[in-house]
């Protein structure tokens, strides 16, 4: 057996000469380095990429909460909610027999009137109130006893269905759910 020295005497002892003997020290600091700069690169795009999210005053307006007790039975409350009204229906027990005997008619964009409002809840209606043709605030009123668009005719049933005109889809209904007997929350 043949030995074989190292003819550097400042060689690193940790190191070794022959080659495929695994890991050193040098390879541990490369990958300190690379973690540490990684970290860094982490922390230095983390102020960009939270700037993004949306401002404390925006979040605020994220959702509303609001007492339906003092809308009376077959009329609405309208309410602002991130800058589009809301509808809040009272429904009668004639429009929801109405919308119900309507749920297999044809409609341009089927739906029934249980998937309309929350279960359990049918006398109240939440929708958002625009128009899903060109963004118009329908009114009450039409052929359906629900809302007509003004702008172009959009004519919707009371559970907010699109029954005639150029609207292409129903009245849209926000995430809502109801915190007490008298308050629901939108948003």
């Amino acid at each position: 057996m043949v030995e074989t020295t190292n003819a550097n005497s400042n060689a690193d002892p940790g190191h070794s000469a022959e080659p495929g003997d695994g890991s050193s020290r040098r390879d541990f600091i490369h990958i300190a380095a690379i973690a540490v700069g990684g970290v860094g690169a982490v922390a230095a795009v983390w102020p960009f990429i939270d700037q993004m999210n949306p401002s404390a005053d925006t979040l605020a307006l994220a959702s509303i909460e609001y007492d339906f007790s003092k809308v009376a039975v077959g009329s609405q409350a309208s309410i602002k909610w991130r800058g589009k009204p809301v509808f809040v229906r009272h429904r009668t027990p004639k429009e929801i027999a109405d919308a119900v005997a309507d749920d297999h008619a044809a409609m341009r964009d089927p739906a029934t009137d249980a998937s309309r409002h929350k279960a359990g809840k049918p006398e109240w209606l939440i929708l958002i109130g625009v128009c899903t043709h060109l963004g118009c605030v329908p009114n009450l009123g039409g052929t359906y006893g629900g809302w007509l668009c003004p702008c172009h005719g959009s004519v919707y049933d009371t559970a907010g269905r699109i029954r005639a005109g150029p609207a292409p889809l129903n009245l849209l209904m926000p995430d809502y759910e109801f915190l007490s007997a008298t308050k629901v929350k939108i948003g």
